[in-house]
């Protein structure tokens, strides 16, 4: 294990599927569920583009034989992809191929599949390969939203029409002011709106945040809503927060970790601390507690 690695294992569970499944474990023994982030993006070659698709194949099968020798129930194991990685920026239709593919494999192993949401430049064409996909498997695949984005509001709208699965986090990526809300006020502000929207209008919402002043705000929301605690979920990232995860379970909700592993697993490190500031101090919190 080189030093820099060592560093970001806190946050990375490793960098091969056979050294992050061990890390699934305690998570789902504390009644927590997970999915599974293989880490990546920008995939602008053809063969490279397959044999990501094949790798996602791989992992459904191995997941599942996992999650069933466990004895976990289908809820409690997932995957998040990136479309870039399967051909989004080299061909439309291969890109919904290789999806199609993936997810005839996800719906025979009852497994569902999140679409990660990359820059700006790719929300349309990630949430229309979605809609392209969706009347096929409405039951194991779902988009992501940012609420830092001026378009979400329509989005969340759409979403909510088609009575998709959001997951709904604050926004990941460098935006301008033209295309995202640039103050965390604002960004907490839309967040609280389109979650309250998403817990009442559409189904099984991800609510993922670290941010106490959201957590509290969707607690009040669901009880002001009348919303079942079994109707949704908070979700957080591997490493983060382990106390307020368990916190969260005790208190009787649901809690989703996104578990990262693979090779590409710098640029992912170096994001959660250059996105947020806030993100920098769970960052430095969980280090030194070690």
């Amino acid at each position: 294990m080189t030093l820099p690695f060592a560093l970001a294992r806190r946050f990375v569970a490793g960098q091969t599927l056979s050294e992050a499944l061990p890390a699934l474990d305690p998570l789902l023994d504390d009644g927590r569920f997970v999915t599974l982030d293989l880490l990546g993006e920008d995939v602008t070659d053809r063969g490279r583009a397959a044999a990501f698709a094949g790798v996602y194949t791989d992992l459904v099968g191995r997941l599942a034989d996992y999650r069933d020798a466990r004895g976990a129930a289908p809820e409690a194991v997932g995957i998040s992809i990136k479309l870039s990685m399967i051909g989004q920026v080299v061909d439309r239709d291969l890109c919904e191929a290789s999806l199609r593919s993936l997810l005839a494999q996800a719906k025979e192993a009852d497994v569902f599949v999140r679409l990660d949401m990359e820059g700006s430049a790719l929300t349309q064409s990630t949430l229309d390969v979605f809609e392209a996909v969706y009347p096929d498997f409405p039951d194991h695949v779902g988009p992501v939203l940012q609420a830092y984005l001026h378009r979400t509001d329509a989005d969340v709208a759409r979403m909510c029409a088609l009575n998709a699965r959001v997951r709904l986090c604050k926004g990941a990526y460098k935006e301008p002011p033209s295309l995202a809300y640039p103050d965390m006020p604002t960004i907490r502000w839309h967040y609280r709106r389109y979650a309250d929207r998403l817990l009442t209008d559409a189904r099984y919402p991800g609510i993922a945040t670290h941010d106490d002043e959201l957590i509290e705000s969707v607690k009040q929301l669901v009880e002001e809503r009348g919303v079942s605690r079994d109707a949704f979920e908070f979700q957080m990232l591997y490493g983060l927060r382990p106390e307020t995860q368990r916190q969260l379970i005790n208190d009787g909700y649901r809690m989703r970790v996104y578990v990262p592993y693979g090779t590409e697993w710098l640029p992912y490190f170096s994001r959660r601390l250059r996105e947020r500031k806030e993100n920098a101090f769970f960052v430095l919190k969980a280090l030194v507690r070690g």
